[in-house]
């Protein structure tokens, strides 16, 4: 039985759900996000969405906690946005945008130009004495985190001196040099 599933979802003041055939659609005040869903059954009661599975098979079970995942955060994302936070650790490493143009100084012989989708709003920030900061900012979650990712993807941390493109927060595994 799946315990995330049977949770109702609680929708937020000033969000609207609409379910049509396999169609989820959730308006808020910084956006509309549509999802297609198939093998459960999603109703809108008294302020809360409510997932059901039409079998007991696998792979209904499966989906079903998916889907009401999906809808939450799609809720939570229309009504207060999701945020992604990556770090440059490293001599030289610069981020600059312009518009929704990012410009990446990541210790290549070039500069990484990357265009980041209008959906997302992308701000950097460089302190002095301070790594420079990218905060990427969207109703989208999904679309939040692939964009994290690929700028991830550049240059992902390495695990001696910690240098490359890392998450606000997140903890490298670190290893020993050649002396240890």
């Amino acid at each position: 039985m799946s315990r995330i599933g049977n949770n109702p979802v609680v929708i937020s003041e000033g969000v609207t759900v609409d379910v049509k055939d396999s169609l989820v659609t959730v308006k808020g005040k910084l956006g509309e996000l549509t999802q297609a869903f198939d093998t459960v059954g999603i109703k809108v009661e008294d302020g809360n969405v409510l997932v059901t599975r039409t079998a007991d098979n696998k792979d209904h079970k499966a989906k079903h906690g998916l889907y009401r995942s999906l809808i939450n955060n799609m809720i939570e994302g229309v009504s207060k946005g999701w945020t992604k936070e990556l770090e440059l650790v490293g001599v030289g490493y610069r981020a600059s945008n312009q518009g929704q143009k990012l410009e990446l100084a990541l210790g290549f012989s070039h500069n990484i130009v990357l265009d980041i989708a209008p959906e997302v709003s992308i701000e950097t920030i460089s302190e002095k004495g301070k790594n420079p900061r990218i905060k990427l900012t969207s109703f989208d979650k999904q679309l939040v985190g692939q964009v994290a990712a690929k700028i991830r993807g550049f240059r992902s941390p390495e695990p001696y001196k910690g240098k490359g493109v890392k998450f606000v927060g997140e903890e490298l595994r670190r290893k020993a040099g050649k002396s240890a």
